[in-house]
């Protein structure tokens, strides 16, 4: 088993590309790309259609 928490950023997205089956792995990757200030999570096109004509506005 692989000590992914002590992972960098890309080592850690490189192991779950290689490891999918690693659940505990990617949600730890999610929970670190989650985090990131310039992170936005939607859940429907229209969110994602409202999300960027928003930062298209800006």
């Amino acid at each position: 088993m692989t000590d992914y928490m002590n992972l960098s950023e890309a080592d850690l997205r490189q192991y779950v590309i290689t490891h999918p089956d690693d659940e505990d792995a990617f949600q730890h990757y999610l929970s670190i790309m989650r985090a990131k200030p310039e992170c936005v999570v939607v859940a429907t096109p229209e969110q994602l259609e409202a999300e960027l004509r928003k930062r298209l506005a800006s």
